[in-house]
């Protein structure tokens, strides 16, 4: 949506905007077909279910658009920022840290101050107490599933204003290291995941700088192995205890 419409002239502000919008409707409706019949499934039900809906957009995405790679301009720009001697930032990479620290603190407040962010922290932590305390449940998960949809949006087009490519498996990877990068912050924390994303960028460069570009993905997930042996709640994650 966000590229077609940059290649009519129209203002990169629309694109953003439909482009949310599709994406939130897109998640409200994979919520409701593929995730709400196994709300009182187990975990591993769950996760293969994620795992089939990423491969059936995919493939969606492919019967529709090709495979063929399509290349757009970046509505950014490719300027660069000179911070030091040797050492510059483009303002693409400026755009998305700024971005991402406006997000973060919009969902922090959320989450704090308003009674749709109280609802989501209670039915995260039980659904079931949370029901009998009067909150709609399903409403509650459909809300946080159009939350993120939307915000994915916006990162898949931060993303492709960095490389300006698209082709139906161009979230996949992206998508896996986002995971990483949550478990790396700590489940549940949003300091934690922009954290751990922040993190994850640094390690994954200095490797490919110092140790080899091959091999920058396995030393994403070797961090990954580290963390859940080492502190398995992520660099902010909390320990929770249950009492039986």
């Amino acid at each position: 949506v966000f590229v077609t419409v940059s290649s009519m002239g129209l203002p990169p502000v629309l694109g953003v905007l439909l482009a949310v919008a599709a994406c939130t409707l897109l998640g409200v409706v994979i919520e409701r077909v593929a995730y709400k019949p196994l709300r009182n499934a187990s975990p591993l039900a769950v996760l293969i279910t994620a795992i089939g809906a990423s491969y059936f957009l995919q493939n969606v995405a492919l019967l529709l658009f090709g495979a063929n790679t399509k290349s757009f301009t970046s509505v950014v720009g490719n300027a660069s920022v000179q911070l030091a001697e040797g050492l510059s930032v483009t303002v693409v990479t400026i755009v998305t840290v700024i971005a991402c620290v406006i997000i973060m603190i919009g969902l922090m407040a959320f989450m704090k101050y308003s009674k749709a962010g109280h609802a989501m922290l209670a039915v995260s932590e039980d659904d079931g107490a949370a029901q009998l305390m009067g909150i709609n449940v399903n409403a509650t998960i459909s809300m946080t599933f159009a939350i993120g949809s939307g915000l994915a949006a916006i990162a898949g087009l931060l993303l492709c204003q960095t490389y300006p490519t698209l082709t139906p498996y161009t979230g996949a990877m992206p998508g896996i290291k986002a995971f990483v990068a949550a478990v790396f912050g700590g489940i549940g924390s949003i300091p934690g995941a922009f954290i751990g994303g922040i993190l994850l960028g640094i390690i994954e460069i200095l490797g490919k700088a110092y140790i080899s570009s091959q091999l920058a993905d396995a030393i994403v997930f070797a961090v990954l192995i580290v963390v859940l042996v080492v502190k398995p709640t992520g660099l902010l994650g909390k320990q929770i205890q249950e009492k039986v």
